[in-house]
């Protein structure tokens, strides 16, 4: 039910920008499907409109094909924003290192001055990068990070923190209802399989039959939340009266060896495990304290790690064939 609205005949609208994105997508189809009409923003540079191709025809869904870093004209009324325009994998902020700036900061003050004139709720997707490389283990909300600004990463980890400083300042200054939520390592169909982040590149180089490259010794940590649980939990705050950011991520952690280990095993692959040196300011440690979320939202996540990789497994496996 729409909280501004009572009205069961009422159709809430709501634009996603990065809507053609890994998570944007599945979020424009979790919107539907509550009953919404959906308005998909994004410029495809990461995004692929693949991942939304389902949803062409549909009544509910609009599709915006514009760079948000630029003015945001959408005609009539808004509900809510969920805000996910940004490149999001190492591969493509160091790539982009400028656009990514851009988008964590004109792009949010975009989205949130469209909100500020709609009257409309908007939901920052903001990241577990904030913490940086982690001196307190797991990461409470309150958790205020180690980052380095002018490491390669700071464009991303950097960009996400001044989006959500901004977030609350027009939360305090301009009374716009907003929500961040802190993104944890998620992993799920739709997934580039070249977008440099480990299980997509662990399962491209198995299916391959090439060496699956681990960073380091492959002792640094992840904790991978599979992507339909994520998206669950992205609801519920943005349904919730929670203003203050919300870890949203699956704490059963592993190491990377181990990650490739299982990955290796899925797979049935014959692929040697190979070892390459550790990227600058790479998190050693990444996990998630979700007691605000278990709290707060009555979330936690569903999805079992064995059963998440079978099915991420089933999805790249047939986009590989496609490929032949």
């Amino acid at each position: 039910m729409n909280a501004f609205n009572p009205d069961p005949d009422f159709m809430p609208r709501t634009l996603i920008t990065g809507g053609a994105g890994f998570l944007g997508s599945h979020l424009c189809d979790r919107m539907i499907a509550e009953g919404h009409e959906v308005i998909c923003m994004d410029n495809l540079v990461t995004g692929s409109a693949d991942n939304i191709a389902h949803l062409f025809g549909n009544p509910s869904f609009h599709f915006v094909h514009h760079d948000i870093t630029n003015y945001i004209y959408v005609e009539g009324d808004l509900d809510y924003i969920l805000h996910f325009a940004s490149p999001a994998s190492p591969i493509d902020y160091l790539k982009l290192p400028i656009q990514t700036l851009k988008v964590g900061s004109l792009g949010t003050h975009k989205a949130l001055g469209l909100a500020k004139a709609k009257g409309a709720r908007i939901l920052l997707a903001s990241t577990s990068e904030v913490y940086g490389d982690p001196l307190v283990h797991p990461q409470p909300e309150e958790y205020w990070g180690n980052v380095n600004p002018i490491g390669l990463r700071g464009v991303y980890d950097e960009a996400k923190r001044f989006a959500e400083a901004l977030t609350m300042a027009y939360h305090r200054y301009h009374n716009v209802d907003t929500r961040i939520v802190r993104i944890f390592n998620t992993y799920g169909p739709r997934m580039r399989i070249d977008d440099g982040r480990a299980i997509p590149t662990f399962f491209s180089q198995a299916l391959s039959g090439e060496p699956l490259t681990v960073f380091g010794a492959g002792r640094q940590t992840r904790s991978v939340c599979y992507v339909s649980d994520l998206v669950d939990g992205i609801f519920r705050l943005l349904m919730s009266d929670m203003n203050e950011p919300v870890n949203i991520g699956n704490p059963d952690e592993l190491t990377m060896l181990e990650l490739a280990e299982e990955i290796q095993q899925l797979t049935g692959s014959g692929s040697e495990i190979v070892f390459a040196p550790l990227p600058k300011d790479d998190p050693q440690v990444r996990q998630p304290d979700i007691t605000r979320a278990r709290q707060i939202l009555h979330w936690e996540p569903k999805i079992g790690r064995a059963e998440g990789l079978r099915m991420t497994y089933d999805y790249f496996k047939q986009r590989m064939e496609r490929r032949v």
